[in-house]
């Protein structure tokens, strides 16, 4: 069952707002909510919230059989779900199609961007590499769901660590925590997601990160995802309002300055955690 549409004076009270460039909760229009993350104590395991939003990401790896046309490459799979407790707009067993949109960009973002470098999870060619499973659960929908995944998703990569290995002839030996450190994955780069919101008025400036309000409210929505070196990985837009060339310039030339400063804050993040680990350890 779909949440009941916001009546009509609620939407010409957000639609004057966003004209003036106000928003609800106090935000500039360009100005995204504060992520917050939390590592379990497994690597690899992470909470990230944006305001309300939020989302938990796990890292699972297993040694499989590499396929006959891949022998020197590893393998990535990612599964997402939304729980029907994060809005009542989510049923079991029936993906809706923010759902479905969602699987498919962070597919795109996490997986065939090569944020993970493939051939470094080779063990033995073309008999046994590892096979790396994302899982996505997100728990709340205050909106943005899609940044606040793919945030999470990546993070818990360069959280996660995999067993150290020791191979002789055929025989491959894994090593569990307590005999050999585990080894960080091997990264090309990461990738982050930014979404700007779009409205019916060519006055009212587009939004960064839009609330679950603001994102129903509005006519289209444009997904930018890159790194903070500036390599565009995916440009994915929703919707019917047509955007020029410099208008979408102008939204990745935003987009690369929130990457830089989101890249920070995450190394920063791992930092401390991998710090804390360290300490309980002594």
């Amino acid at each position: 069952m779909r949440p009941p549409s916001p009546s009509i004076p609620e939407k010409e009270f957000v639609f004057t707002a966003l004209k003036q460039s106000l928003r609800l909760d106090g935000r500039l229009p360009l100005e995204s909510r504060s992520p917050t993350l939390t590592f379990g104590p497994e690597l690899g395991w992470v909470e990230c919230a944006f305001g309300k939003t939020r989302v938990i990401a796990h890292v699972e790896a297993k040694m499989v059989k590499p396929p006959p046309e891949r022998p020197f490459e590893g393998q990535m799979s990612i599964h997402s779900e939304i729980s029907p407790m994060a809005s009542s707009e989510y049923e079991i067993g029936r993906p809706s199609e923010e759902e479905v949109t969602m699987t498919r960009m962070l597919d795109k973002v996490l997986r065939r961007s090569d944020a993970v470098d493939k051939e470094s999870l080779c063990i033995l060619a073309g008999q046994r590499v590892w096979h790396l499973r994302l899982t996505l659960h997100c728990l709340a929908d205050a909106g943005n769901m899609l940044d606040c995944a793919c945030l999470a998703g990546i993070v818990a990569l360069k959280h996660f660590r995999r067993p150290d290995i020791e191979v002789t002839g055929d025989e491959v030996t894994i090593h569990p925590p307590s005999e050999r450190a585990p080894i960080p994955l091997s990264m090309h780069h990461t990738p982050f997601c930014f979404t700007f919101a779009y409205f019916p008025d060519p006055d009212t400036s587009p939004i960064l990160d839009p609330s679950q309000l603001e994102q129903r409210l509005s006519s289209g929505l444009m997904s930018v995802a890159l790194n903070a070196q500036r390599e565009l990985c995916v440009v994915q837009k929703l919707g019917g309002v047509p955007l020029d060339a410099d208008e979408t310039l102008r939204i990745i030339n935003v987009a690369v300055l929130k990457a830089k400063e989101l890249d920070e804050l995450v190394e920063s993040r791992l930092k401390e955690d991998w710090l804390e680990r360290k300490v309980e350890l002594i």
